[in-house]
């Protein structure tokens, strides 16, 4: 026998021994209905008589991988609440995300799918019911400080002020992306504002909430950060200034001017899909199939050295905010979470930015902590962007603003880890017209197919930097058909038809049943 040979059906018996390892330890091994494991029956959960506060705090593009440099904030929500291994951003860019969260629903149902052109940013977004909407009728003071929806701000949206918020402290789109001097609308009125964006953004949080104190009435703030996405304006060693013209003149974030070259030198962390030189296992189309050169390389280390700086003014500031609370004693009645918008990949996948159906654009980092929540738990069963709008709003008491395609994730963060179907997709970033892929994250396994036709499967469990392609591989072809109907099925789910199922990690389940 040919060693090639040997060597191709070696690797497809242990590529198969490991896939069906992987789908018995997650839950998905594809057997017939009769053998599948029921869902698991929602665990009873307690709420607190009285309404807690609600703090939603978001930060811009940040990876699931830069969580090691907001120690602050781990300490003050992390060691005092529950991490989640898999928080998922079904849509992984900045406006589908942040419409999920103030609705509940997947992109496809709220309908602002992108960041710009008629099916994308803040245009394209109705905001008459909203999460802020149903927590003002639950009888909750509102506020908003920093980033809203892309375009808010430009041209006839200057000035407005979007129903359901009592303290509306937004930036105003372009200045969203001047760390040095962002504009706000404060209540109706555009105020130019001088310091750091982060921590203006933390001073309008504080304001807001004091402006309100005085109500008696539970409080909801959404703060939300501008870092580390990139923005303006360029310092002379940032890649626009060492590279101009070329490729290699990436956009990058902006420190505040204390942790400016903090991180000199700083590497990105390799990782065996850190800029790969083996791109076949992509599919045509996938960002999986450009090169790196040595300068961009090198521009690329310099725009990761530039978040962890912004990163660390992050921390600092939402520590100050979480500190001021403690201090007061507001804290303790306050339901925190944290999180990013999407995941950002710097490099993997030869990948500089979000959006595909990686993990490193998938993941997002999610903290929770404050009444109802256990302390020093890592929570396993996955939650999404549209599920924390949900959790919010059952916390709250408060009727949902629109048929949520979401789950309340509360009642599962005491209980084993969990396995459930979560429908992901991606469109052209210039109008949201074209679906640049879709598909579903199921356990260990991704599927995503994209608009060519052409199909990419992971399993993590086995191959947990996504490098090899198992979409043609005859040993798991009957894996990668279920997977394809399950991604069909819930593809245009809304509401009750969208999974809301979870089933226990560890048995066997019949794909088809999810």
């Amino acid at each position: 026998m040919p060693v090639g040979n040997l060597f191709t059906r070696r690797r497809r018996a242990a590529v198969a021994t490991a896939a069906m390892s992987a789908l018995a330890v997650t839950g998905l091994v594809h057997e017939p209905a009769a053998m599948a494991a029921a869902p698991t029956r929602t665990p009873a959960v307690e709420r607190p008589v009285k309404k807690p506060n609600l703090l939603l705090v978001t930060v811009d593009d940040l990876s699931y991988l830069d969580m090691d440099h907001l120690p602050q904030v781990r300490k003050l929500v992390e060691r005092t609440g529950v991490s989640f291994a898999e928080g998922i951003a079904p849509t992984p860019i900045c406006v589908p995300a942040r419409a999920s969260l103030l609705t509940g629903q997947y992109a496809h149902n709220h309908g602002a799918r992108t960041i710009e052109g008629p099916y994308g940013g803040y245009q394209a977004f109705d905001d008459s019911s909203t999460v802020a909407t149903s927590l003002q009728d639950a009888g909750y003071a509102t506020i908003l400080a920093g980033k809203y929806l892309n375009g808010y701000g430009e041209g006839q949206s200057r000035g407005d002020v979007p129903p359901g918020w009592d303290q509306w402290r937004a930036t105003v789109d372009p200045s969203t992306y001047n760390f040095r001097s962002p504009k706000f609308n404060v209540n109706g009125e555009i105020i130019k504002s001088k310091g750091y964006s982060s921590t203006v953004i933390t001073e309008h949080a504080k304001a807001g909430i004091a402006a309100e104190r005085g109500s008696g009435k539970p409080w909801f703030t959404w703060v939300n950060y501008v870092a580390p996405h990139h923005g303006g304006p360029s310092g002379p060693d940032d890649p626009k200034k060492i590279y101009p013209g070329t490729d290699a003149a990436l956009s990058v974030t902006v420190p505040d001017a204390q942790d400016r070259g903090f991180y000199d030198n700083v590497r990105i962390p390799a990782r065996p899909n850190l800029f790969p030189e083996d791109t076949s296992g992509y599919a045509k189309g996938s960002p999986g199939r450009g090169r790196f050169n040595p300068r961009k390389k090198d521009a690329l280390r310099i725009a990761y050295q530039r978040r962890l700086e912004a990163i660390r003014s992050l921390d600092r500031n939402i520590a100050s905010l979480l500190v001021g609370l403690k201090r007061s004693g507001g804290l303790k009645r306050t339901l925190v979470v944290f999180t990013s918008d999407n995941g950002f990949s710097n490099g993997y996948h030869n990948l500089n930015g979000k959006l595909w159906h990686y993990d490193e654009s998938l993941r997002i980092p999610v903290l929770m902590s404050g009444p109802g929540v256990p302390r020093g738990r890592t929570v396993r069963t996955p939650v999404t962007n549209p599920d924390l709008a949900t959790t919010l709003l059952a916390a709250a008491g408060a009727r949902p603003p629109r048929a949520s395609d979401g789950i309340d994730i509360m009642p599962w963060l005491r209980a084993p880890e969990q396995v459930r179907a979560i429908p992901v997709a991606g469109w052209r970033v210039t109008d949201g017209s074209r679906q640049l892929w879709s598909g579903v994250r199921v356990g260990s396994w991704t599927y995503a197919r994209l608009h060519t036709g052409q199909v990419e499967v992971y399993d993590r469990s086995s191959d947990p930097y996504e490098q090899h392609n198992l979409a043609a591989d005859p040993s798991v072809a009957e894996t990668v058909k279920a997977l394809g109907r399950l991604a069909s099925r819930y593809e245009d789910c809304a509401a009750s038809t969208c999974p809301k199922d979870l089933y226990a990690a560890g048995r066997a389940l019949d794909l088809e049943g999810l």
